[in-house]
């Protein structure tokens, strides 16, 4: 019955005039759907409801409403709207079977799931030169990191996000797709929507490729230098118990660059040079990159900062 299901939406998608996209939760367990949505449902509201405290945290306590803090509520943000922007296809196929999705939605998609991740790699940049001037030149702190400044940090990170996005989910219109379109996540991911193009893809490759550079490939070398000047400004510290003092600050925020850009380079590599590993790698791989960041982010920078701590603590006795 499911599969005269699947092709009864195959043969839709192929008469369509429309180009549409058939989504894949995990591959081969079709069955264990009911059973697998339950922990994909965990996983979800963990993350809407860790980055909701912290923004309501953050807005409400006035203590915390220092740079530090300010770049946080920008990471809880984009891990919100990364976590909303897949929630309702990933849901749909897990509950309903509803796996077919039109061009213009998997671009609308694309826009968000995309720009939210350029956004939080901008953001932990910003975190990352945050820690080097509170560390390298705290007496200068309070003047490098005015308010004024994080508003035109947290600006300069938009309009980057938008210049990038905007030509790589528009170039996305032009392209013919025809054959059985089955993507390999729940989501339409970019890499994945032009492979199934029977057009020139070239200039969407290298849209992609640039939009790579001047993402990860800028603001990963940033972060590392950032850690290598805070490195050799904590080594010239004396006392044993102040070095670990200073460098146990930089402990949630390193915690967090690997948690976003490991699941991000492996599932890349994937894409790129894993033709022969199985289909349920990509897609464990693929949810993994979209759902760990914003589920363990709220919990990193809840255990290991104590301001957060004590909020949290504060909220849930009041409640």
């Amino acid at each position: 019955m499911l599969q005269i299901q699947d092709n009864m939406t195959i043969l839709s998608i192929l008469t369509s005039k429309s180009p549409a996209f058939l989504l894949t939760a995990i591959p081969g367990f079709h069955s264990a759907h009911a059973w697998i949505s339950i922990p994909f449902c965990g996983l979800y509201a963990i993350a809407l409801s860790g980055n909701s405290m912290i923004l309501f945290i953050i807005i409400t306590q006035h203590s915390l409403h220092e740079p530090m803090f300010y770049f946080l509520s920008m990471l809880s943000a984009t891990d919100l709207g990364l976590t909303v922007s897949t929630m309702s296809t990933t849901l749909g196929i897990l509950w309903f079977d509803a796996r077919e999705i039109t061009l213009d939605a998997c671009i609308i998609q694309m826009f968000f799931l995309h720009g939210c991740t350029f956004m939080e790699s901008g953001v932990l940049v910003a975190m990352a030169f945050d820690r080097y001037v509170a560390i390298c030149n705290p007496l200068r702190y309070t003047t490098i990191l005015t308010n004024s400044r994080i508003i035109q940090m947290g600006l300069l990170m938009i309009l980057r996000t938008m210049v990038l996005i905007l030509p790589l989910v528009l170039l996305l219109r032009p392209l013919s797709f025809c054959g059985m379109n089955v993507l390999s996540h729940s989501y339409c991911y970019h890499p994945d929507v032009i492979k199934l193009a029977c057009s020139d893809t070239r200039a969407n490759s290298i849209c992609g490729l640039v939009d790579l550079v001047f993402t990860t490939g800028i603001d990963a070398p940033c972060i590392i230098l950032s850690y290598i000047l805070i490195i050799h400004s904590v080594l010239n510290i004396t006392s044993p118990e102040e070095r670990y003092k200073v460098f146990s600050t930089c402990v949630s925020h390193v915690g967090v660059v690997a948690v976003f850009y490991n699941p991000m380079m492996s599932l890349s590599l994937v894409h790129r040079y894993g033709r022969s590993v199985p289909k349920v790698v990509h897609s464990m791989m693929a949810n993994v990159y979209l759902l760990f960041p914003p589920v363990l982010n709220p919990i990193i920078y809840s255990v290991k900062t104590k301001e957060i701590r004590k909020a949290v603590f504060s909220l849930l006795r009041t409640k």
